[in-house]
């Protein structure tokens, strides 16, 4: 066993848990000293490994200290100069979790953070991807990072800014994914970007376009999560995307709130869309129309798959009556859309998939609507609601708001579902409980 890290071509080391990875968000003594375990156990497998056996990927997890950060990246660095690592990332985060820290902790943080990344530039320099938690840039130390991190081609930024309504504008000639979890950004402008495919949002705050796309030739995939409210600006495909002819995945994640997103007229949309092949709708509000998603089919002739998830997903909901009055969450209401072509016809999609299927006029007139439109669609998979384990810790005032399922289980649910379809190939159509 002695032999086997000298052996390993990918390693994966880390601090057992970490703040906003699991439910502890206070570093006790038993993590620092694991963290400082992490440092060795890295060190020592660096630095006693021969060069014949190249490390093709190195990924280490670890909380931002002093000595044992400047160790892991030292080492690293060292490694990268003897050409022991091919490819290294780095995940590091703070000693408190970002709910309980103070704007100052925050600003401390990514002071920190900038200490640690000018006492070893070289480790940076050969580092492929980087993922921070926790910190509060100034305006120019993200832009500063990336042109540190010169073979960077992952960047991922989780309660990370550079101060509220900030604009943090991104260029860099290799960078091919970029992630952003919350913050405090008025918008992220992405302007040179050649080798961009794959972006994804969570939780702006901004109330404009939380995204600018000037130079990104090979985007591709674009993911957004929102919990919107009444003061939210509306999303506007045609203007939002104007600069991305190229987009291929598309997902779109309400968490079971306000649809952030307006239904515009297809052909307006057909230039933006032309390329889309997949798009997934996620958390839509239980109860609420779909009537207006099939403007995407309209305006989107490639696509091929199409995957709506219908939720409420109560764990992650607001539930208190005033809370949501004071911050602006609305009352479901239905949004308005009407086809503008009566007889459209779609030629490509040819896999329809509905997690949360109940059988009620509002599913079933939406499956008809789409299979008709669909003149070769192939398959149609239809599942329940979605589970959380964390659901089932839910008050039990809120679990009896919690409408019974609907879901048909037993064969003969099933067949009248498909004949109440009155689709001419029901074969089409497979139930997945």
């Amino acid at each position: 066993m002695l032999k086997l890290p000298a052996m390993l071509t990918r390693i994966f080391l880390s601090v057992r848990s970490i703040p906003g990875l699991h439910d502890r968000v206070v570093i006790t003594s038993e993590l620092l000293r694991t963290n400082s375990a992490v440092a060795h156990v890295k060190d020592s497998i660096l630095t006693t490994r021969s060069p014949d056996i190249a490390i093709s990927k190195l990924r280490i997890r670890f909380i931002l200290t002093q000595d044992d950060s400047l160790t892991i990246a030292k080492s690293v660095a060292h490694a990268m100069a003897a050409r022991k690592v091919d490819a290294a990332e780095f995940e590091i985060t703070t000693k408190k979790a970002y709910k309980i820290s103070s704007p100052d902790d925050l600003v401390r943080f990514g002071k920190q953070f900038n200490d640690f990344i000018g006492a070893c530039p070289d480790a940076f320099a050969g580092l492929r991807c980087l993922w921070l938690r926790n910190m509060r840039f100034g305006e120019l130390d993200i832009p500063n990072i990336l042109s540190t991190c010169k073979l960077l081609e992952s960047l991922h930024l989780t309660y990370c800014d550079s101060g509220i309504h900030s604009v943090l504008q991104v260029e860099h000639a290799l960078l091919v994914e970029l992630e952003v979890d919350y913050g405090q950004f008025e918008r992220i402008e992405l302007i040179c970007l050649p080798k961009l495919q794959r972006v994804s949002y969570t939780g702006w705050y901004s109330h404009e376009d939380p995204l600018y796309f000037a130079f990104v030739p090979q985007l591709s995939k674009l993911s957004l999560t929102k919990t919107g409210v009444s003061s939210d600006k509306t999303l506007e495909l045609t203007m939002f995307l104007a600069n991305v002819p190229a987009i291929t995945d598309l997902h779109l994640d309400f968490r079971s709130e306000k649809i952030w997103v307006l239904p515009e007229c297809p052909k307006l949309l057909t230039t933006m869309l032309s390329k889309l092949q997949h798009v997934n709708l996620d958390n839509l509000p239980e109860g609420c129309d779909l009537g207006w998603t099939p403007f995407i089919l309209e305006a989107a002739p490639s696509l091929k798959a199409l995957c709506i998830t219908v939720w409420d997903h109560w764990c992650i909901m607001a539930t208190d009556k005033e809370f949501r009055k004071e911050n602006g969450f609305c009352e479901k209401a239905d949004v308005k859309w009407k086809p503008y072509a009566a007889a459209f016809k779609h030629k490509n999609l040819a896999k329809l998939t509905i997690y949360g299927l109940q059988l009620d006029d509002n599913f079933m007139r939406y499956i008809r609507c789409v299979v008709e439109a669909a003149v070769n669609m192939i398959e149609i998979y239809l599942h329940d609601r979605k589970m959380c384990g964390r659901c089932g810790d839910l008050d039990p005032e809120i679990k009896d708001k919690v409408c019974p399922s609907r879901y048909p289980r037993t064969p003969e649910e099933r067949k009248r579902a498909v004949e109440g379809l009155g689709l001419a190939s029901p074969a089409l159509i497979h139930f997945r409980s």
